[in-house]
């Protein structure tokens, strides 16, 4: 009976305490190179941080040998409290001090021992600081991105894979191509695409022209402008320019789609439904892609050379008949075709690649905004990369 009326007084005092709180007190006193700190009031979430200022200070002696510090005027202390006691103690105990407790209740130290449990706990969770070499950490970085390489490699032979067998093509049951969504998909990228690139290859045409016969009137050699302009742009720069321009408008705009359903669930809704998401969102965005592209490509040839006739007539004095009479003698099919060729590829890759980044997005606007950039980034390299392997296979051929 009696131990019951002290637990229930015990109780009851606590309630009071909480009730009525008390800012908690430090107050500190040096004595012959020792540093006595007496803890007073109570020492609870919403109420340590009047105090945290205190305590920091005190963790920054370095003048004495050892401390102590005393916890019986303490009335509440909770888990944030007995956390700043730890940090203080081992703030001394970093720097070689002694440090010690007193006048602690029961009902305190169980609540401390818990604490410093739960600290050792998390340090040696803690993952360990890297040591290594700078070499070491070249390497190691090396070798990631070799592997994150070949999983972007495997994933985009996946989904080109998954692309033409998947496109819900089964037997007796007709194609699986969408024809209302690949002719959407080639307004999209192609023909909204068409007033810029026009504008971006007149001017570059018109650049090349000016440059070119600038530089050759000092031979005499004005009239080869014609050949330069018309053997670079069909072969190189058209096809080059528009697919970057491409890459940029129409494969991030892919991007950011796919990534947006992807973070919407919608990808997971097709699967549930029993369609293939590859082949539905993937494979008209391709076929549109492989048909506009070498349309634009031809489109753009046409726009540089025309604004290379306008520069060559006004700079040079160069008539738009003689222009056209020099291309067709500079140039013949194969001029014509080794441009085009590449442009179903390089289409092909681009889709690929908006593709990939775009069923790589997570669940964050951050993330959509990475995947994009990357998106970006890596169709423009990959595209330029492609263009010279095939220039020099072409001279390789003798094509």
């Amino acid at each position: 009976m009696t131990e019951v009326m002290h637990t229930e007084n015990d109780l009851q005092s606590a309630r009071q305490e909480l009730a009525a709180p008390k800012a908690p007190q430090l107050h500190v006193r040096r004595d012959d190179g020792r540093v006595f700190a007496t803890l007073m009031g109570v020492w609870a979430t919403h109420t340590v941080a009047v105090i945290d200022s205190s305590v920091r200070a005190l963790e920054a002696e370095l003048s004495c040998d050892a401390a102590e510090i005393d916890m019986t005027g303490v009335g509440y202390l909770d888990t944030a409290g007995a956390w700043v006691i730890h940090r203080l103690l081992e703030a001394f105990r970093a720097r070689g001090i002694h440090a010690s407790l007193v006048g602690v209740r029961e009902s305190h130290q169980v609540l401390l021992d818990a604490v410093h449990t739960a600290m050792e706990e998390m340090d040696e969770a803690a993952p360990p600081v890297s040591r290594d070499s700078l070499a070491v950490r070249v390497l190691v970085a090396m070798g990631q991105s070799v592997y994150r390489f070949r999983d972007n490699v495997l994933m985009a032979l996946h989904i080109l894979g998954a692309a033409v067998r998947g496109s819900q093509m089964k037997l007796g049951h007709g194609s699986g191509l969408s024809v209302p969504a690949v002719v959407s998909q080639i307004e999209a990228t192609g023909v909204r695409a068409i007033p810029i690139i026009v504008l971006m290859s007149t001017i570059i045409g018109a650049i090349i022209a000016q440059q070119g016969a600038f530089q050759l009137r000092y031979f005499g050699a004005e009239i080869f402008v014609v050949d330069l302009v018309g053997i670079l742009v069909l072969r190189e720069i058209g096809v080059l320019l528009t697919a970057i321009m491409i890459a940029g408008r129409s494969g991030s705009a892919i991007t950011a789609e796919i990534g947006s359903m992807k973070m919407r669930e919608e990808i997971d809704a097709l699967t549930v439904i029993g369609l293939n998401p590859i082949g539905v969102l993937v494979f008209p965005r391709l076929v549109a892609l492989v048909i506009a592209l070498p349309l634009l490509t031809f489109i753009s040839n046409m726009a540089a050379l025309g604004g290379a006739m306008f520069v060559a007539q006004t700079y040079s004095g160069i008539s738009p008949d003689a222009f056209i009479a020099r291309v067709r003698d500079a140039i013949d099919l194969t001029t014509v075709f080794a441009g085009l060729i590449k442009a179903p590829f390089m289409a092909i890759i681009i889709g690929v690649i908006a593709s990939v980044e775009g069923m790589k997005v997570g669940g964050s606007a951050e993330s959509l905004g990475h995947r994009v950039t990357a998106s970006v980034v890596k169709s423009i390299f990959v595209v330029i990369v492609v263009d010279g392997v095939f220039a020099m296979f072409f001279a390789a051929v003798d094509f």
